[in-house]
């Protein structure tokens, strides 16, 4: 289990990115949801002991993680949103040396860990090649492996899907849940759609606090019966805007399609619409 308790970040130039923030966060896949900027990176870095918090607490089972980072970086795997790689080296070179570097130096158990994660990232074929030879879908697959070694207990990931096309976001998610299990995986990100597909728990970030948290089915079930969509023209939208809360809108047929959540009908051509996780994203960001 990871605690978060009363967790508050304001940087030297006064931006206060974490704001009070608690979380009781349980083993298997979690989801931090939040547009870019609500301070969704500062948590996972203040959680993966880059930097220290203004005040608060975190405990991961029973380390003290601001207390004792040593302690926790060993069960720790991180994979940032951006990470560097040394492009003229080749993933197994590489992940060697980092096998190394985290205390593997059993050669013959190094060299199993480093293949074993090579499987598991589908990387196998391509475990010679330069990384400078890489995709973008193959070097944040490639950084789960790195993110992997030594077994870790906590796994943060932040915005893994960012910049990759569908079929490398279907095998990142397919590869994110074979690994859960029994390890506490924080994914953030600001696709709902990551996030409904890997996590039975969600939390909405906004404004560096937390908008709500619970399951998908309990917060798509809180605005159910509340959604309604209608086709307009563009020049109509900022009256709509005006009249009802828009919670999106988007192109389809050629037209604007408005969402808006309202108790009941909020105009004669609406039509009630299923609720989505997306719904009640959008839903808590404005209200925030």
């Amino acid at each position: 289990m990871l605690s978060i308790e009363n967790l508050d970040h304001t940087y030297s130039n006064g931006i206060h990115a974490i704001k009070n923030v608690s979380l009781d966060i349980p083993r298997g896949m979690f989801g931090l949801l939040g547009p870019n900027g609500a301070g969704k990176s500062s948590l996972m870095r203040t959680i993966a002991t880059l930097q220290q918090p203004t005040s608060g607490r975190i405990r991961f089972d029973d380390i003290d993680v601001l207390a004792e980072p040593a302690k926790v970086r060993r069960v720790l795997g991180y994979l940032p949103q951006q990470f560097g790689v040394y492009p003229r080296g080749s993933a197994y070179e590489l992940l060697d040396h980092l096998a190394v570097l985290k205390g593997l130096t059993d050669s013959r158990e190094r060299k199993r860990t480093v293949m074993t994660l090579l499987v598991l990232t589908n990387l196998y074929e391509k475990r010679s090649q330069t990384l400078a030879t890489y995709s973008g879908g193959m070097l944040k697959r490639f950084g789960v492996a790195q993110a992997l070694l030594g077994n870790p207990r906590l796994l943060i990931v932040d915005e893994p899907t960012a910049g990759l096309d569908p079929e490398e976001r279907n095998r990142f998610h397919n590869m994110l849940a074979e690994i859960s299990g029994d390890v506490v995986v924080v994914l953030s990100s600001h696709f709902v759609d990551d996030v409904a597909v890997l996590c039975p728990n969600v939390a909405v970030i906004a404004q560096g606090k937390v908008a709500l948290r619970g399951t998908p089915t309990e917060l798509v079930a809180s605005i159910e019966g509340k959604i309604w969509q209608q086709q307009i023209e563009k020049s109509e939208l900022a009256a709509v805007q005006a009249e009802s809360n828009v919670l999106s809108h988007y192109y389809s047929a050629g037209k604007l399609l408005v969402r808006v959540l309202a108790d009941s009908r909020p105009g004669s051509h609406f039509v009630q619409a299923t609720a989505t996780l997306e719904d009640v994203y959008f839903a808590a960001i404005k209200a925030t």
